[in-house]
């Protein structure tokens, strides 16, 4: 079969098996992208730019951005050629092995507990900015909704993505008009920073490109359509593009670097004036919900998948693993041992290394052992060695300097 990208209307070979009752529409899937990416990343990048700068911000986001939307489509195709619905965890399992499947399983644990902890630390600090209640109460509140919905299953997911997304998207682009238009923003804000201080802040870029894990779920809601499987990927990855370099831009050219908050939208808010405080931080809580949703519905899924724990569906069973995936983050929230930023920070150090080598392994072997020969393919410059030797290797030196700033060998990036 041709490695060139073509797009098919039907599956050809073998047929996937039955539709699930829950399918997804196509803006539904593009918003499970968005809203998953959207989340704490969003808020945290301008303050952990604030050494380097927009500029080399804005290279990591082009460039991070770019192999990312790669890599996830690898996992697009491994799961179109796989007859079985399954997640990362499972996919490793088939096409890597077992040693594959659990260090994927650690890298969704690590990356999910990672970020929903900074989802709780952040709503806490916004709805106590916003009303005055205690951060813990304010993390509560956040957390009925967020679980809720998180319970209710793929399909009340995609919905709840849909109309929140939409929503988000209207409001950052009534706040970036405004920032626009404010007379003491300062476009030359934007070339301030040092470039020396540049590769942490790949690290918290690698993060807010989190959706990877999101695509074998929105597989199983495009099982009816899965031609329009890699369309949305590159929709959604377009639009996350758009709305993470417009939040900075606007951040910092308003407040400078020396000015912002850890989570941005506190400052940004209070540099336009009353209103744009309550709507700069009512988008910030929908971008952690939706974040929510779609890596704590991941995180869920794959802990029935490494476990084995039959369908997903089961009430019981459901709520069991919902409680695993939501109590933890919350009780290390409040624990002190770590910040907002960092727990973004390590958690994509961890996941990013494994996220850049498992999809080249998995779609290797989905080529060589998978069920099906799907309507699409990755093309064949996409798969070239040398861009999944650069993918690695990227990641790999990420973690290095990691490993060494947190043991005091290098200056801290924030």
């Amino acid at each position: 079969m041709s490695e060139n990208s073509t797009f098919s209307p039907v599956l050809t070979g073998r047929e996937r098996t039955a539709v699930p009752t829950k399918s997804l529409s196509f803006i539904e899937g593009v918003s499970m992208i968005v809203g998953t990416n959207i989340g704490a990343g969003v808020l945290s990048i301008a303050y952990a730019s604030s050494k380097a700068g927009f500029l080399p911000l804005l290279f990591w986001l082009v460039l991070v951005g770019s192999l990312t939307t790669v890599t996830m489509l690898y996992v697009a195709e491994s799961t179109l050629r796989t007859r079985k619905h399954l997640q990362l965890s499972g996919l490793s399992k088939r096409y890597v092995g077992g040693f594959g499947a659990l260090m994927m399983f650690l890298s969704v644990c690590v990356n999910s507990v990672g970020a929903l902890t900074a989802y709780m630390t952040g709503s806490g600090k916004l709805l106590h900015s916003l009303f005055g209640i205690s951060p813990a109460l304010g993390s509560v509140l956040f957390f009925v909704p967020a679980a809720g919905v998180l319970y209710l299953g793929l399909k009340a997911i995609g919905r709840g993505e849909k109309f929140i997304s939409i929503g988000m998207v209207v409001m950052i682009s009534v706040l970036v008009i405004a920032t626009l238009l404010k007379e003491t923003t300062r476009v030359g804000y934007l070339l301030d920073g040092n470039w020396l201080y540049m590769v942490p802040v790949f690290n918290v870029v690698a993060f807010c490109f989190s959706a990877q894990y999101i695509v074998p779920e929105m597989a199983r809601g495009f099982a009816d359509k899965p031609e329009k499987l890699p369309r949305a990927i590159m929709v959604g990855m377009a639009l996350t593009f758009a709305l993470l370099a417009l939040v900075p831009l606007s951040v910092i050219s308003l407040n400078g670097l020396d000015n912002i908050s850890d989570v941005a939208t506190i400052s940004w808010g209070r540099a336009l004036g009353e209103w744009a405080f309550f709507s700069a931080n009512l988008f910030a809580l929908c971008a952690m919900l939706t974040s929510y949703w779609g890596l704590g519905g991941s995180f869920l899924t794959n802990i029935f998948d490494q476990f084995r724990l039959g369908n997903d569906e089961q009430p019981a069973r459901r709520l069991m693993v919902l409680l695993v995936v939501a109590i933890p983050p919350f009780v290390l929230a409040y624990s002190g041992m770590v910040s907002f930023v960092n727990a973004l920070y390590f958690a994509g150090v961890f996941s990013g290394v494994i996220l850049s080598i498992m999809p080249i392994l998995m779609l290797k072997g989905a080529r060589q052992r998978g069920d099906l020969t799907p309507g699409w393919t990755c093309p064949a410059w996409m798969t070239h060695p040398l861009i999944q030797c650069f993918i690695v290797l990227l990641y790999l030196c990420s973690a290095v300097y990691a490993i060494a700033s947190a043991v005091g060998y290098l200056p801290a990036g924030w």
